[in-house]
């Protein structure tokens, strides 16, 4: 099993003010070349909204980008003609293809706390698409919980990549295996709160570890923890 750990204090970090964000992987003006990407997962940021304000229309293309709020409310438009409010507890995805513009802003007076992820998609030009599931009626203590997939008739949202999301949210001491749903794939663990430990590797809040050339690994949850394990293919191809 080979191993890549980021600490939280090693991401870029960007204060604009209104917004700010951490960058675990090289973005806007944080550039570290060792920093690009882990396989196909391209941007993990940690973003703090203040109230009333937020990102105007902006375009994208030919990525998959998911958004998962973890304190207050992120409002959603675009030219697809979807707007509304997503919150802890949701989980957004939209498939940017052929090209989307939207929106994201915080909807009250109280900060906006999400994580936004891009993955780079294994089909270009495609039909966008935006969808948006709550996960909370669902929701599971010490299990792997998916979010995502490749597959629409599976739990969760999909995207166009052999990629399978879970949350992990573990009391303290708790262990479990994660097997490796595709040959090729890796997983980047991220710490949303707690500490965790994989392999001899202790995480802390923030902290991500990326694992790769391995069928499975144990997780085991160092205190009452909430961990994102992002499962992506290490190699791009279309």
């Amino acid at each position: 099993m080979k191993t890549v750990y980021h600490s939280a204090d090693s991401r870029g970090y960007a204060n604009h003010g209104w917004l700010k964000s951490h960058h675990t992987f090289s973005f806007a003006n944080y550039h570290n070349q060792e920093r690009t990407h882990f396989g196909v997962l391209r941007v993990l940021n940690d973003d703090f909204v203040e109230g009333g304000m937020g990102f105007g229309r902006h375009p994208h293309r030919d990525m998959e980008i998911v958004s998962i709020p973890l304190e207050g409310d992120l409002r959603h438009g675009d030219n697809m003609g979807n707007s509304g409010i997503i919150k802890k507890g949701d989980i957004q995805v939209m498939s940017a293809g052929t090209g989307i513009m939207h929106s994201e802003e915080n909807a009250t007076e109280q900060p906006v706390k999400f994580l936004q992820i891009w993955i780079i998609p294994n089909k270009t030009d495609v039909t966008p698409r935006y969808d948006q599931i709550n996960i909370e009626e669902k929701s599971v203590q010490n299990d792997f919980q998916q979010i995502l997939s490749p597959n629409a008739d599976d739990a969760g949202v999909w995207i166009h990549q052999d990629a399978w999301f879970n949350l992990a949210k573990f009391d303290k001491g708790f262990s479990k295996e994660y097997k490796i749903n595709k040959s090729g794939n890796g997983v980047y663990a991220f710490v949303i709160k707690g500490k965790a430990k994989i392999g001899d590797q202790i995480l802390n809040e923030r902290d991500g570890l990326g694992i790769w050339d391995t069928n499975s690994f144990t997780l085991e949850s160092q205190e009452n923890s909430e961990i994102l394990l992002m499962e992506v293919p290490m190699e791009l191809s279309r």
